[in-house]
């Protein structure tokens, strides 16, 4: 039987400061930048979340020397060219999209065949959508019925760069090519759907060659040939998507208030922020600065007596595309019609994550109106659950 929590008392009203874990997103990429520098790197506040320590366990694969001690890492890099490739290497991200996909933009140089595992999960979901332009620089693929996992990898000699637009908005495509990009001689041009920017941000603090153009709904990037990556020494940020729990907690408690501490609020990740002050819920930054790149801030949030419905601009969809779950359960308590639309990226995540939040919804007895790619949620500010729910049978997803 799975595991289950049970939550019967209701919460009273507190005045906190707390932290939570360090940023996924960057954590999994300071470990694959970290595997390549020349060098000793050292993390503190690494996540060691299951996906993080797939990375680390996957470089360790490839001959990397790791230290692990409570949350802080050490990585001793042999260069971009230190990988130990061999025969017969399978390596498991776990339930990793991002993982995955970064990854093989890493391993397009393999001189032998290198499997690709996840767990069930991971194993449904599009790999095609990296395979494709990874092939284009030379590497050759073998998918599960030619888009997923288990897949192999060949790669090739003889790279060369290549012309890549990515029309989905997602970051984990567009790192997966920069990160090709690493390994090819001649330029790569990008042409990018917003989405999260920490691979380029890191790019740009390690000082690595990249050029990017900010257009109103992508960028341009070009990236070439990379010789050297210089040790990364980072104390990881909070993560937003663990902290969105706590700020939609506060927002639909009574005479509360939060505040979280050091948060990575970076422009590409704040579509909750933006979206939850539009629903009337009030956040503010407190001491907001710039770390290797990234904007940091500790949020206060105060809980909200009247919350808005929204019809939600598409353009804030790919900045909160793993928090639109929480989004709903404030929808669920606003008053009036939410709407939010264009949302078909949320069933390739995890789980199909728009499925399970009308189910989930509908559970709690709030009338939805659902499409492939769109959600009404019916709001109700007298929202009370007085029944037993249960969540069971659904695919595993962070």
């Amino acid at each position: 039987m799975s595991n289950f929590i049970v939550f019967k008392n209701k919460i009273k009203k507190f005045n906190k400061a707390i932290t939570v874990s360090g940023d996924k997103s960057i954590s999994i990429r300071w470990v694959l930048f970290s595997s390549l520098a020349k060098g000793v790197s050292s993390a503190k506040n690494l996540l060691l979340s299951e996906d993080v320590v797939a990375a680390i366990n996957i470089i360790k694969k490839l001959g990397i020397k790791t230290k692990l001690k409570n949350n802080q890492c050490r990585i001793f890099g042999n260069g971009i060219d230190g990988y130990k490739y061999r025969k017969n290497i399978v390596i498991d991200a776990k339930n990793s999209g991002t993982l995955g996909r970064l990854i093989l933009g890493l391993l397009i140089n393999t001189p032998f065949p290198i499997k690709l595992i996840g767990d069930k999960s991971l194993s449904k979901r599009d790999f095609k959508r990296v395979s494709d332009p990874l092939s284009k620089f030379g590497a050759k693929f073998k998918l599960n019925n030619k888009k997923y996992l288990p897949l192999k990898i060949w790669g090739s000699p003889n790279l060369k760069p290549i012309n890549f637009f990515e029309n989905k908005g997602s970051a984990q495509c567009k790192s997966s090519v920069i990160f090709g990009s690493m390994r090819t001689n001649g330029t790569t041009f990008i042409k990018a759907k917003k989405s999260r920017n920490h691979t380029e941000l890191l790019y740009k603090f390690l000082g690595l060659p990249i050029k990017i153009k900010n257009k109103r709904t992508y960028d341009e990037i070009k990236v070439s040939k990379i010789n050297l990556i210089k040790p990364l020494n980072y104390t990881i940020p909070a993560d937003l998507s663990s902290s969105a729990f706590f700020i939609v907690l506060t927002a639909l408690s009574k005479n509360s208030e939060l505040v979280i501490k050091n948060v990575n609020i970076n422009p590409t990740r704040i579509g909750i922020i933006k979206i939850l002050k539009k629903m009337g819920i009030i956040i503010r930054n407190k001491n907001k600065r710039i770390y290797k790149g990234e904007v940091i801030a500790d949020l206060k949030i105060k809980s909200s007596k009247s919350i808005k419905s929204i019809n939600c601009p598409v353009k804030l969809n790919s900045s909160a595309i793993d928090e639109f779950l929480i989004i709903f359960l404030v929808a669920a308590k606003a008053k009036g019609i939410s709407y939010f639309k264009n949302l078909s990226e949320l069933n390739q995540k995890e789980s199909p994550r728009l499925k399970w939040g009308e189910y989930i919804l509908k559970e709690m007895g709030v009338k939805t109106i659902t499409t492939k790619d769109s959600i009404k949620i019916y709001g109700n500010p007298n929202l009370k659950i007085d029944k037993k729910i249960i969540i069971k049978n659904y695919l595993k997803d962070h």
